[in-house]
């Protein structure tokens, strides 16, 4: 049998786990682990100026690639209480990474020692398992089964806890036998697919709602398969986005309170049934729940039993893992149309893609300062369908949700539940981490970007190229427009003069220094027809100098985006003049009809 110790033992597991990189900080209490992950190699480590940082790096590695695994290292005490936001966002996404952090020996955990919490206990509500391994000889068993479950059933994330005399206790270990334990995922059986076709056949308007569940497992390509062969319509969530091409002809666009089309919002109304899959019905989706369940059937499909009527009873569900279902879907499918036995849904098709081209918002404004919808009809033709776009919470969020194009999954990588500020510029290192050669492109508000600027640095030190587009309203724009049911504007204001640089005229911090400062590049724009040539020139900056390049908009100071004030999906509140001619919105999917 090989000896060697705890930490060794962790970090041979991670390889044979499939982990190829890391992200943390070092301190004395995982000292004994980094001496590990250096001495044993195969992992390469990128160091994070903020814990947290780690965290959603971790994040943005993970949701990059099917099966990528992100893990985050901190020492004991803060470090661990700084990931618990990373924790609670992963879990809330179902993303698996895996925390590890150090502790204080355990001799004297309960002594008030230097640094030491019970961040187990801490962790626990946001994670799949959070334990402190009390004795070495366990380690090897706590991360064979922290994998297990980070990849079983509803995927989450893991915490592992390491007391520093754990790491350097030697143990019996031998890397050579080791194998994964078996994933485990429920699956649909095929009474219950038929069953659901039936219902599903049985109507006449049906619609499929595609959430984040769909792409976690992989299963995009039969989703789309499942929706030709029938030609029912497609709703992704936000987290679903990219499950089916934008310019699909049964994507319907989205449907919520917020990041949703107006033509995906009066598709869905006119609905008489709905198959989500993988989905939640997050409430910033679903809105009111008896104008959203209103008139239609339901039969939900998660892989998670417990997901099914948490929040309203469907009149069918089925607990399986989305591509298990949606491959009994299509196998279920073709043999109905073999038979002739599927309903005609051209017609209902055709009226969601009129609708598509009727329902449109304007983007195309000249106005100056610039008005956020031009930004993103300029990304629009800057960034292809390749692109991989990073965002967290925010007007800009909402409005990148409403008005970008995403095409492929996980080509929209965003954090829905939790939706944590400063998550954008970690997220974003993570995901060109990931994917070094993809096209990234985040995009943030000026305070989401003000919360961890300083993992730019990150991206200088360690040649992580990205383009980051920061609209700048000096406004916290999302709760100013909240603030308007209070009647309020009330501490929402970022604006202040800087003494030293007064051309921002009142617009406060001047992020074009932070980010020089920080080691990458940034360029300013102030005028919308300057925005095509910046994006431009951001990726040759990119290419040449390999760090993250920063886009700053100055937009016009209050612009409210499209939402329900009312909590009502049939009653959202368009404050911009609508697209009237094809000319108000020229990187629409469908041509404007008028």
């Amino acid at each position: 049998m090989a000896r060697m110790t705890a930490a060794r033992a962790a970090v041979e597991i991670l390889k044979l786990e499939g982990v190829t990189g890391a992200f943390g900080v070092p301190g004395a209490a995982i000292n004994p682990f980094y001496a590990a992950l250096r001495a044993a190699g195969g992992v390469e480590h990128t160091l994070a100026r903020h814990v947290e940082g780690a965290s959603h790096m971790a994040e943005g590695y993970t949701r990059t690639h099917p099966g990528n695994i992100g893990v985050c290292i901190g020492t004991s005490g803060p470090a661990g209480t700084d990931m618990i936001t990373g924790l609670y966002s992963a879990i809330g996404d179902s993303v698996p990474i895996l925390c590890i952090t150090g502790q204080a020996p355990t001799a004297v955990i309960h002594k008030e020692d230097f640094q030491a919490v019970d961040i187990a206990a801490i962790a626990a509500p946001v994670t799949k398992m959070a334990v402190t391994v009390l004795e070495a000889a366990q380690v090897p068993g706590v991360f064979q089964q922290a994998f297990h479950l980070m990849r079983s059933g509803r995927p989450g994330p893991v915490l592992i806890d390491l007391p520093v005399d754990v790491q350097q206790t030697e143990i019996e270990f031998d890397p050579d036998t080791y194998a994964p334990l078996p994933v485990y995922k429920p699956a649909a059986t095929r009474p219950q697919i038929e069953k659901a076709l039936r219902m599903l056949n049985a109507s006449e308007r049906p619609l499929i709602v595609a959430g984040g569940g769909v792409i976690t497992a992989d299963a995009t390509e039969l989703l789309v398969k499942f929706a030709e062969l029938t030609g029912i319509p497609v709703i992704p969530t936000l987290m679903g986005w990219g499950a089916i091409p934008d310019d699909h002809e049964l994507n319907a666009g989205m449907v919520g309170l917020q990041t949703a089309h107006r033509y995906g919002n009066a598709t869905f109304l006119e609905s008489d049934f709905v198959l989500g899959i993988g989905n939640r019905w997050a409430n910033r989706h679903t809105g009111r729940i008896d104008v959203y369940t209103a008139g239609r059937t339901f039969v939900h499909v998660d892989v998670e039993p417990t997901q099914i009527g948490r929040i309203f009873a469907p009149d069918y569900g089925i607990a399986s893992d989305a591509k298990a279902a949606l491959g009994l879907f299509v196998e279920a499918a073709r043999e109905a149309g073999a038979a002739g036995a599927l309903p005609d849904r051209s017609a209902w098709a055709a009226a969601a893609q009129h609708r598509r081209a009727t329902l449109q918002r304007r983007t195309h404004f000249d106005d100056v300062p610039i008005k956020p919808q031009r930004v993103y009809e300029e990304m629009n033709k800057a960034f292809g369908p390749e692109t991989r776009y990073v965002s967290t919470i925010g007007l800009s969020q909402i409005a990148g949700a409403q008005m970008l194009h995403v095409h492929r999954p996980r080509h929209w990588i965003n954090c829905g539940q939790a939706g944590p500020l400063g998550w954008t510029i970690p997220a974003a290192l993570g995901v060109a981490k990931a994917d070094p050669r993809a096209q990234v492109v985040a995009l943030s508000g000026d305070y989401d970007f003000q919360f961890m600027v300083e993992e730019l640095a990150v991206g200088a030190q360690h040649r992580i190229p990205y383009i980051h587009v920061l609209v700048n309203n000096a406004y916290l724009g999302l709760i100013r427009q909240a603030q308007r049911a209070f009647d309020i504007d009330f501490q929402v204001k970022l604006e202040f003069e800087n003494v030293n640089a007064p051309e921002l005229g009142g617009y406060g911090v001047d992020h074009v220094k932070v980010a020089e400062g920080l080691g990458c590049k940034a360029i300013r724009v102030t005028d919308p027809a300057e925005l095509a040539a910046a994006f431009e020139q951001a990726k040759k900056l990119a290419a040449e100098f390999r760090v993250p390049v920063v886009v700053e908009a100055i937009l016009e100071r209050v612009t409210n985006i499209a939402m329900s004030v009312t909590n009502d999906i049939g009653d959202v509140v368009e404050f911009e003049e609508l697209a009237t001619e094809p000319g108000h919105a020229p990187t629409a999917v469908r041509a404007l009809r008028v």
